[in-house]
């Protein structure tokens, strides 16, 4: 096994899954479950058009930085890693988020996801791959460099597999639960009327929870959204950032208790 084989397990493949490089890659397990999610934005490729959202889910959302690809046919990439695998749905919901947050007026033509969403053909298999339909190399690349691709992201050499794992080797998986806490803040936008995914396992969350409630029970599970946001609001242990954009979704809602309307 190679170690840019053992960089892709680490952050992309379920657990068990291993590498064939003559096979399309397994992303999504046997339960429709996945830790890989991709954003991909092309038709044309525009770097300046997607790096909004690399910057945000760090910013904004407190998220480690994805990968950043270029497919080598027409498209820019995003590659999210997940420490633990979620459910597909779960996964579609957050690039949904991401859609409507950093690029609501981007036509909806122009995304393809992974997991795919409607509509959508799911973005290139491994990177690196020397692509048939353009004779050009996909490849995972610098932050720093993106911009240089301009509307042609693609390379015209073979890059090489210990570079390309070493620029892998600098990412970390997210969390679960920083990743449920980004999904509940993105969800009041792309899915007003979900609730927050509860997990297989374990029991649902007591209404009585108090705001006081420590980071570690924010790993949930919750079956209300607005419970969920004013415990992220109110825990001193979650960084500001995210706090402040809990206290946003909840304004439409008024205060906990108060009349209907009541601020």
């Amino acid at each position: 096994m190679t170690r840019l084989h053992t960089e892709y397990q680490r952050l992309y493949l379920p657990p068990g899954v291993g590498v064939d490089d003559t096979a399309p890659p397994r992303f999504i397990d046997s339960d429709g479950r996945t830790r890989t999610m991709v954003l991909a934005l092309g038709h044309p490729a525009d770097w300046a058009s997607l790096s909004p959202v690399w910057r945000g889910v760090q910013a904004d959302l407190a998220l480690p930085a994805p990968a950043i690809a270029v497919n080598g046919v027409d498209a820019f990439e995003l590659w999210f890693s997940l420490a633990q695998p979620v459910s597909v749905a779960e996964a579609a919901a957050f690039l949904q988020g991401l859609r409507q947050r950093y690029l609501p007026e981007l036509a909806p033509k122009r995304l393809r996801t992974l997991p795919a969403g409607a509509g959508d053909a799911p973005p290139a298999a491994w990177i690196p791959a020397l692509q048939a339909a353009t004779g050009q190399w996909s490849a995972f690349v610098a932050p720093d460099l993106a911009a240089v691709f301009g509307d042609d992201p693609s390379l015209d050499f073979q890059p090489g597999n210990d570079a390309q794992a070493e620029l892998l080797s600098r990412l970390v998986s997210t969390p679960l639960d920083a990743f449920q806490t980004a999904l509940a803040l993105l969800r009041p936008a792309a899915q007003p009327a979900a609730t927050t995914a509860v997990p297989a396992s374990g029991a649902a969350a007591s209404p009585q929870a108090t705001p006081s409630a420590t980071h570690a029970a924010l790993a949930g599970p919750y079956q209300d959204p607005q419970r969920f946001l004013l415990d992220v609001m109110n825990d001193p242990t979650v960084a500001l950032s995210l706090r402040i954009e809990a206290a946003k979704a909840l304004l439409p809602h008024g205060a906990p208790g108060a009349p209907a309307g009541a601020a």
